[in-house]
């Protein structure tokens, strides 16, 4: 677990089982559906239904819980998903809470996501994506290594959240 941002920490799976799953001050965001947000809905099958209403994004108490997987292609990760996870980590922040995003291995999904948030803030004001993920990789998070998804919204948005920073 590392921290990139005051009180904005990435980490992985085992990062929230053997340390932040225990301490209810933090917030958390489960960036992966395996098995945060299965459990969350309580489904059995391939999927959650569709029509379900946390079908995209369950919340319980100081967590937000992402139907998030590592794909290939970027059309397969809601814009829903990452600005509520963005807003999320945000507020929380503004609380004085601690904030884990973590995803299974914390390369791919969380980092992608703090990459983002920090987009949002300024961190990389007038720099485009391709200098801004160098920079953050060898400055910031040194295991980011998104999955084709997950890099390519990133590198599609870039221009949105950067102009909200």
């Amino acid at each position: 677990m590392v921290e990139i941002y005051e009180k904005l920490f990435v980490g992985n799976q085992n990062d929230y089982e053997l340390g932040v799953k225990i301490q209810n001050t933090w917030a958390i965001v489960h960036a992966c559906k395996e098995p945060y947000h299965r459990q969350a809905l309580g489904y059995t099958g391939r999927a959650a239904s569709k029509e379900h209403p946390e079908y995209l994004i369950a919340k319980r108490d100081n967590r937000i819980i992402l139907n998030l997987v590592d794909v290939d292609n970027p059309d397969w990760i809601s814009p829903v998903i990452i600005d509520e996870a963005l807003n999320f980590i945000d507020n929380n922040l503004e609380l004085g809470r601690n904030v884990l995003v973590h995803c299974n291995q914390g390369m791919s999904r969380a980092a992608g996501i703090v990459l983002l948030y920090l987009a949002t803030k300024g961190t990389f004001k007038g720099e485009n994506f391709v200098d801004a993920e160098e920079k953050y990789k060898n400055s910031f998070y040194a295991m980011y290594n998104p999955a084709n998804g997950i890099r390519g919204y990133i590198q599609r948005n870039w221009n949105k959240y950067t102009q909200e920073g």
